[in-house]
């Protein structure tokens, strides 16, 4: 993939406000709590106190990480450092594990030495009638601290900050407010389900925010078009981001990710001179052509001056040969071969031919994500004789309804008693789950035997996933890493004992190609973390210099989410109509997760319909640029550390 160049100075850019990318959230956050911290100490040498506003969400999580390490490593104090938090849903308990008031305790405040008196967040537990004054009192209550110097802010996908959905005046304050549906699908996964998401929260206003003296907005992820919008687009109600651009000293800090829909990295040949690399070319021709919804070998001398790329006519020649260069590029890529052609020698070919048959190793960050993601080219691999194991990295345990419990005790218990087997232990087991199901608190954690069980039923389903695949049962290895082991949607950071044994299995396959989930906006962040662990893996190993490590390829797909750029795609996998209804099934195999399922994210739709829809959009992209018209396809790119 294109590497983004970072500090391109904005008049160079179509950019309305500064934006500064890195290349990981986690590097974004030090940049955030490193100007935090500086701001705090400088506040400390004047002998004055310094007011910050908080976001709550998962983007901030990475900077409230390293403000504690900043804490407990480098000594920097939060004596002097009152907080202002920017919402509230309402009506909700403030010990609730969704509060917000629970979140910035368990994040950033239990680990830190600021003083309880001085942390502010708007009171989702007061009667309604009262939360108007509340309000009011909020605002006087920022005012009279002076104003909020510094304030950290998300954004939602819809353009929202703070709770201030699309149609919000600049003129708003703290005020009670109904959120948008598409707000609370998208906060949903912190739920069991939508219906458990508040309709309304409290939230400071666009007048509020604007007053702040500097502001950082941080995204990660699948951001990347509402950025766009929001730093070159109009100034508008209906993207209240938006307004942002009237502030004097606002910087929105970003990864590569996020980064990807503006202009110096969508178009670059429009912001100023570019280096004509290969990919670069097929970058500016794919888009040109789907601009102009032409196929690529269509595309004429006046496309490419009337659409900013003259340059690259004038540094490389005629247009048609441009044409053909790029058309062979997107040719070369598809293959229905993803282990590579044996006994044949395919120049362009995106996999090698010369080792024959590999050993190919799918990780998948739940015990779905195998067949979702890429289950036409999982039973293909297979169907051509390559040694393919399945390794799944987590559970998935938390993404089991309660009534699968139950249903499953209820099935063992009859099964025992058909079959004349002592069944004590399974009735003690279902009534002891019916017990705690029939009390349990919303949101409250399941017991070790619950959560257990509903592990059993997602392995289960991918065991016979990978049978209905043509796999072994031995080559189904079920990681089951630590990290995510914690029973709530909060998971924990990678760890040691997570590297180990991935490193592990990766040592005893000995794999020639990995396929594992380059899905980096995962919505769960699951996705992230294991791909993280797999990457952290493989350094290790070729640190050590092991002989199959330098046979070893990596691939990464993407999951039911999103898919590659049609110009980043390096190998695209065809489907027939006979093996995309194959993945179907295979995908229904999972009863778990078919119909309406915890966590699901912003996209109401079962997991099929998402992969179908994908897969066959890809095919469709493909035919539009001139290729052969398929029925759907699968997409991959590799990763070169």
């Amino acid at each position: 993939m294109p590497t983004p160049r970072r500090n391109v100075d904005l008049t160079d850019s179509f950019e309305k406000i500064p934006v500064k990318i890195f290349a990981t959230p986690k590097e974004g956050s030090a940049y955030v709590a490193q100007e935090i911290a500086d701001k705090i100490r400088e506040s400390q040498e004047n002998e004055k106190q310094i007011v910050i506003g908080l976001a709550t969400g998962s983007t901030p999580i990475s900077l409230y990480k390293e403000l504690v390490r900043l804490h407990r490593e480098e000594g920097l104090s939060f004596k002097n450092v009152v907080t202002f938090n920017l919402d509230e849903y309402y009506p909700i308990e403030k010990e609730a594990f969704q509060s917000y008031f629970s979140f910035m305790h368990r994040q950033l405040f239990n680990h830190i030495d600021i003083d309880p008196s001085n942390i502010f967040i708007p009171n989702g537990e007061l009667p309604k009638e009262e939360i108007k004054k509340h309000c009011q009192a909020y605002e006087q209550l920022i005012e009279s601290k002076g104003g909020i110097d510094i304030q950290i802010l998300g954004i939602g996908s819809n353009g929202h900050i703070g709770f201030n959905e699309p149609g919000s005046s600049i003129f708003s304050k703290t005020r009670l407010i109904t959120l948008d549906n598409s707000t609370r699908i998208a906060n949903a996964r912190d739920f069991q389900n939508i219906s458990q998401v508040p309709r309304l929260a409290i939230t400071m206003g666009l007048s509020t925010i604007l007053k702040t003296k500097k502001i950082f907005l941080m995204a990660w992820g699948m951001k990347a078009p509402i950025i766009a919008q929001t730093v070159e687009g109009d100034v508008t109600e209906h993207v209240p981001a938006s307004f942002l651009q009237q502030h004097n000293d606002c910087t929105f800090v970003i990864d590569e990710t996020a980064a990807t829909e503006l202009t110096r990295f969508k178009s670059p040949w429009l912001t100023g001179e570019i280096e004509w690399t290969p990919a670069s070319i097929k970058k500016a021709v794919v888009n040109l052509a789907l601009k102009t919804k032409k196929p690529v070998l269509s595309l004429t001398t006046h496309d490419y001056n009337e659409n900013g790329l003259g340059d690259l006519l004038v540094e490389k020649g005629d247009s048609y040969e441009i044409n053909l260069q790029v058309f062979y590029m997107l040719r070369d890529t598809i293959t229905g071969w993803p282990g590579g052609k044996p006994n044949s020698v395919i120049p362009g070919h995106p996999e090698r031919s010369d080792i024959q048959p590999k050993r190919c190793l799918i990780f998948s960050p739940h015990p779905d994500d195998d067949i979702i993601s890429m289950g036409g080219t999982f039973m293909r691999l297979v169907d051509q004789g390559h040694e393919v194991h399945v390794g799944y990295q987590t559970s998935g345990n938390i993404a089991v309804t309660d009534e699968f419990v139950t249903r499953f005790l209820d099935f063992a218990v009859g099964f025992e008693d058909m079959f004349g087997i002592d069944n004590k232990t399974s009735k003690e087991l279902l009534l002891s789950a019916q017990m705690f199901l029939a009390r349990k608190r919303k949101n409250e954690r399941d017991t070790p035997e619950i959560r257990a069980i509903k592990g059993l039923i997602r392995r289960c389903e991918a065991k016979a996933t990978c049978r209905y695949a043509g796999l072994t049962d031995e080559r189904a290895h079920f990681l089951n890493l630590p990290f995510y082991e914690t029973g709530t949607i909060e998971k924990r950071p990678m760890g040691e004992e997570d590297v180990l044994i991935t490193m592990e299995l990766l040592q005893k396959i000995k794999p020639h190609q990995v396929f594992c989930a380059g899905d980096l906006a995962d919505p769960h962040g699951t996705h992230r973390v294991c791909l993280d662990i797999i990457f952290e893996s493989i350094r290790r190993l070729k640190e050590r210099r092991e002989d199959w490590i330098k046979d070893c390829w990596v691939w990464l797909y993407k999951g039911a989410w999103q898919e590659w750029g049609i110009s980043e795609i390096e190998m695209a996998i065809p489907m027939s109509p006979d093996q995309l209804m194959k993945k179907r099934f295979g995908i229904f195999i999972h009863q778990s997760q078919k119909d309406m399922v915890p966590f699901q994210g912003s996209d109401s739709r079962e997991f099929w319909q998402r992969a179908e829809e994908r897969n066959k959009n890809t095919a469709n992209l493909y035919a539009q640029l001139g290729m052969t018209q398929y029925s759907a396809m699968e997409a991959f790119v590799r990763w070169r550390e």
